[in-house]
């Protein structure tokens, strides 16, 4: 061995354990064990690809700039609140509501408002189909904002509608998350209609290094919003695009996606709006204020069915995990039962802790996933917490193939659900914004119990008996994926 050949080795080890010295002093700082002991394992097992990963995609934070923006945004969220607090009567509450409320007010900004109607769309065409009539009543401006926007037969009549309000002369924006629409089967001509047809749009969260817009890429924007004259709204799970993503896999699998909207009239809508005014914001540093619709100008509907809602945005940008918080709240809330539905389920040690507290108290907790999944390391890392929900009395039923259902909710005793674009994993409460809505009523609920007992009609309850027979290839796939699930 010669000099030179001596010198490399020692530099070689030097900089290895330079490297895990540092990671060892850095990593742990502002983040959860699970994700530090992932991210040091990594690191330690295979250090400089461990590190070139870390510097990619380590920082769960905003740039510097967007998180100014993100400041000013809950300005106007605050402001918007004013007058807010038109709920019905508290007495009709669950009595451990109002603190999830205010808990959720304090994270987020938003107040909770009475006075709201909404209903459930869980037939994926309709749901296009019922957006695009609401746009056609258009006077004023129309809000889009989804995590993928295509233009193919199955949303071509979405984007006729958005072309006639626009030829009637409603001002029509449009968001769409960079990384996830790129990525689109139909991208270039998706974007040449929206040029084509006139409307005012942008990308989210745009990954473009030489334009000097750039973050950690994976780091994205996942909510689903329209909102049209700021007196109707829809939220929920639905992206702008064919059910089978138009994707030659999935076409071949026959793939169809599940989903779930809710369309939304009265008070609350200020609030689907205010985000994505401040979204608009974010993007395009256009602050619209003109169509921040005060939510005192918005009609109420006065029934005795009427709703309480309240929207809590959520992500990088905030300083907590809203919706974790949020989750966590009702789960420990319940009294009856717990009913949650989730595409991609991979809790954190709190969320697992606050469903199994939840049987040993005594609640009746079912749990909504498929039984097939669309990407493999989710998928596997979500199977790996099959033996602790069962052994702990949760009930899992599997939605059948060829569907993947993607809704994502959750139901609490007969009183209170929530519905949007969060998944109950660790991307969704730490790494993607997203957005819920907390509704309290009995008919809104009541809704939701019979889309659960669709889910129960076609699918099947998974058994503890069943699941211990799983070979161990595939357990072992579930647990290493579970380990990365936590490198946030």
């Amino acid at each position: 061995m010669n000099d030179v050949t001596t010198v490399l080795l020692v530099l070689a080890f030097a900089v290895d354990w330079a490297i895990r010295i540092a990671a060892l002093i850095i990593i742990p700082r502002d983040r959860k064990p699970t994700a530090a002991m992932a991210w040091l394992l990594a690191i330690f097992l295979i250090p400089f690809v461990g590190i070139f990963f870390f510097l990619l995609i380590g920082s769960v934070h905003l740039p510097k700039a967007r998180r100014e923006k993100q400041r000013r945004i809950n300005a106007l969220i605050a402001d918007a609140a004013v007058g807010g607090e038109l709920q019905a009567d508290r007495s009709s509450w669950p009595a451990w509501l109002e603190g999830v409320t205010e808990m959720n007010r304090a994270v987020s900004g938003m107040s909770i408002a009475g006075g709201n109607e909404a209903h459930l769309i869980d037939d994926y065409e309709r749901s296009f189909a019922a957006m695009a009539a609401d746009i056609d009543t258009a006077t004023s401006f129309v809000h889009v904002e989804f995590y993928i926007v295509s233009f193919d037969t199955t949303t071509a009549g979405f984007f006729a509608a958005l072309e006639a309000a626009v030829k009637r002369g409603v001002t029509v924006r449009v968001l769409l998350d960079h990384v996830a629409s790129v990525r689109a089967v139909g991208h270039k001509e998706t974007v040449a209609e929206l040029d084509r047809i006139g409307v005012k749009w942008s990308f989210m969260l745009p990954v473009q290094p030489l334009k000097g817009n750039y973050q950690r890429p994976d780091l994205r924007n996942h909510r689903k919003i329209v909102v049209v004259d700021g007196r109707v709204g829809y939220m929920g799970s639905q992206n702008l695009i064919d059910r089978s993503y138009n994707l030659e896999k999935n076409l071949k699998r026959g793939l169809k996606w599940q989903e779930l909207m809710t369309r939304i009239t009265g008070p609350v809508v200020t609030s689907i709006n205010v985000v994505f005014i401040g979204d608009w914001f974010c993007e395009t540093d256009e602050f619209i204020t003109a169509e921040n619709v005060p939510i005192t100008k918005v009609a109420r509907h006065e029934s005795s069915a009427a709703l309480d809602c309240q929207v809590v945005p959520s992500g990088p940008g905030f300083d907590g995990e809203n919706n974790l918080r949020l989750f966590l709240g009702l789960l420990y809330s319940a009294q009856e039962r717990i009913i949650i539905t989730s595409p991609y389920f991979v809790p954190d040690e709190a969320m697992m802790y606050a469903i199994t507290s939840a049987v040993q108290r005594g609640l009746e907790v079912q749990l909504f996933v498929s039984e097939t999944g669309d990407q493999g390391g989710v998928f596997h890392a979500q199977r790996s917490y099959y033996t602790a929900l069962l052994t702990a009395g949760v009930h899992i039923w599997m939605y059948p193939p060829p569907f993947i259902l993607h809704a994502k909710h959750l139901s609490i005793d007969d009183d209170v659900a929530v519905i949007g674009s969060s998944n109950m994993d660790i991307r969704s409460f730490a790494l993607d914004l997203e957005v819920s809505l907390l509704v309290r009523g009995h008919a809104f609920v009541a809704e939701m119990r019979e889309i659960e007992a669709g889910y129960r009609a076609v699918g099947r309850e998974l058994t503890l008996e069943e699941w211990q027979k799983e070979p161990r290839s595939a357990t072992f796939l579930d647990g290493l994926a579970r380990l990365t699930s936590a490198l946030q």
